[in-house]
């Protein structure tokens, strides 16, 4: 039976994640089995998906609770046998806890399997079906999924929440090729069924459950390695990855310990994936923006790949500790990034020092969301994305390592992600970790001793700022500099093309972050024009740097900003680019905003076009 009863949700017991309406103290999903029918025309999955469940508590109890949202429930089984089930009402923004009954008691470690037949919605908010039309290729329909933070439950029933983790069997059926987050069972999947399979036999919490299909072709980028796209893309893809993906992995192998997924496999997604990568496991799900044709974006993907260890193995329990994952990540990043020296990371953290900064502006320097740990209960998740736990999160850890000397906290690093290896942990496991892991090396004992716990977990704002190395930065603010007092009379400058030659994209993108703070005055128009055609910003193929260039425009009043704004917001769904456009056009138009959004909200993934009406709204 499906609709209301009298049942409480506030009855629901709410652990250490306050973001799942599911009981799950009391049970533990073991592995899922996912079968499932992809249906293009009706825009909806179609199946059944069976959870091994493992009773956690001493009294015995007779109820189950998962996650559900907008889900078309048809029918319940327990151990085979059909059994009471009813949906509890509504709880926003968290959805529908299902509740399932059972026959009688189970103890302790006793398992049960719960078979549940569903179907998706067209009010999923985890998937985004596109037409041919919004393909690069404009062959066939594509589909994909985003379940971060907390959209795996409009998917399938769940206990949504980072702090369960469980192995997964994906059955998927479509009349196109299919990635999922296992490893792919080949000799299965290539009988010409239609029916795609994986496997993924590591833990894994229900966030990172990912599938998509499309029009897809692969091809080799490493040993352990492919990348995914449209055939159509493949071979600039390839070209854009197979130069750096083995050695990322490598270099972060040698910082933490080997890989544990197999493989690490790369799809490129269409224009309206919101993010610049999904760290699903096995398959990342990246932008395409990062196919740039200059290789310089591939960060994107040393990011990603870190996810690996952070994140994937080692995981936040909830998400009110996120920079567990994200603040870890970078650091590893940056980490890989000393490849080529000290000051290349030290100017990547300048860059990410920069994007705090505006985080933390546009939030308010005492809002909650700019913590590092965060509260979360009653909101959702979705809304305190932002630069901060990535940002704030590496600082702190980069805090901890001039403290302690890289030396001595890269002990710490492999018994780190060891000891929470297919684990959750929050920020008191990881403080009682650390300490306990020096807590016999006297030096390093009493360095922690200093640290402001207090401050660094719950003070909004700003951080105190690191003593960056400016060598790569300097000559991009000399550069800014000469275009601030262009025109004046004691400028001799004149803007060439020499300027930039050995800049590289990522320079620019600070250079233009650099231009953009100016103040009385700020940067002419005329200024801004000379720029574009002397550096090339407006015409770039590297997206970073051309949505830098029209937010410039955008930000001194340039209406001749507008038009190549409105063009790209049609062309890109990545939430770094088009949150700040729209924020910035409308402050020049709000109209053309408005009229903007409306004639592409479809083109957006619904994470994405949920978050823009709210910026919009303000």
């Amino acid at each position: 039976m499906a609709a209301t009863t009298s049942s409480s949700i506030e009855s629901i017991q709410r652990p250490r994640d306050p973001n799942t309406l599911s009981n799950y103290t009391a049970w533990r999903s073991r592995h899922v089995t996912a079968n499932f029918e992809i249906d293009f025309d009706n825009k909806r999955l179609a199946g059944n998906v069976i959870h091994q469940l493992l009773s956690k508590t001493q009294a015995e109890t007779k109820e189950i609770l998962l996650d559900t949202s907008f889900l078309d429930i048809s029918q319940v089984k327990v151990d085979g046998k059909t059994a009471q089930w009813e949906l509890l009402p509504r709880f926003e923004p968290y959805g529908s806890a299902l509740k399932v009954v059972l026959e009688k008691g189970v103890e302790e470690g006793a398992t049960v399997e719960l078979d549940i037949s569903l179907k998706t919605t067209e009010k999923c908010t985890a998937l985004q079906w596109l037409a041919e039309a919004q393909t690069s290729n404009r062959k066939h329909p594509y589909m994909f999924s985003q379940c971060q933070a907390i959209h795996a439950r409009s998917i399938f029933p769940c206990q949504d929440t980072p702090d369960v983790k469980t192995t997964f069997d994906f059955n998927i059926k479509s009349p196109f090729p299919v990635v999922a987050s296992g490893l792919p069972v080949r000799e299965d999947s290539a009988k010409g069924n239609n029916l795609y399979k994986f496997k993924q036999n590591v833990p894994i919490p229900s966030y990172l459950f990912a599938v998509a299909s499309g029009d897809l072709t692969e091809a080799p980028v490493g040993p352990r390695s492919v990348v995914v796209s449209s055939p159509d893309k493949i071979d600039d893809c390839k070209w854009e990855l197979e130069a750096h993906t083995e050695k990322f992995i490598e270099a972060i192998e040698r910082i933490v310990y080997p890989y544990a997924w197999g493989e690490y496999n790369i799809l490129i997604l269409p224009p309206s994936f919101p993010y610049g990568g999904m760290e699903n496991p096995i398959y990342t799900f990246a932008t395409p923006s990062l196919i740039s044709k200059d290789r310089e974006n591939v960060d994107v993907i040393a990011h990603e790949l870190a996810h690996s260890w952070s994140g994937n193995l080692v995981t936040n329990a909830s998400w009110e500790h996120f920079w567990l994952n994200e603040g870890w990540t970078t650091y590893l990043e940056r980490r890989v990034r000393m490849t080529h020296g000290e000051p290349h990371r030290h100017f990547s953290a300048i860059i990410g020092w920069d994007g705090l900064k505006e985080s933390v502006e546009e939030f308010g320097k005492d809002n909650e969301f700019t913590k590092l740990v965060i509260d979360l209960k009653g909101k959702d998740p979705d809304d305190a994305f932002s630069k901060v736990p990535y940002e704030k999160g590496f600082t702190f850890l980069f805090y901890l390592e001039n403290l302690l000397t890289k030396e001595v906290f890269d002990r710490f690093i492999p018994h780190y992600f060891s000891i929470f290896k297919e684990k959750s942990l929050d920020s008191y496991d990881f403080k009682a970790t650390i300490l306990d892991f020096f807590s016999n090396d006297p030096v390093a004992s009493k360095r922690l001793s200093e640290v402001d716990w207090e401050s660094w977990f719950y003070s909004p704002g700003l951080p105190p700022k690191p003593d960056f190395d400016t060598s790569l930065v300097d000559i991009v603010y000399e550069l800014a500099d000469k275009w601030k007092f262009l025109g004046s009379s004691s400028s001799t400058f004149t803007p060439s093309k020499e300027d930039v030659k050995s800049l590289s994209a990522n320079q620019f993108i600070v250079f233009l972050e650099r231009v953009t703070l100016f103040e009385d005055p700020p940067l002419s128009s005329d200024s801004f024009r000379l720029m574009g055609q002397v550096y090339g910003f407006s015409e770039s193929s590297n997206i970073e740097v051309t949505n830098l260039y029209f937010r410039l425009g955008l930000k001194i009043g340039d209406r001749t900003a507008i038009g190549p704004t409105v063009k790209l917001l049609g062309e890109i769904g990545r939430m770094k680019f088009v949150r700040p456009l729209f924020r910035a056009l409308k402050k020049i138009d709000r109209q053309v905003a408005v009229e903007t959004f409306e004639k592409h909200k479809d083109f957006y993934h619904p994470i994405c076009r949920g978050l823009v009406e709210k910026d919009l709204a303000k």
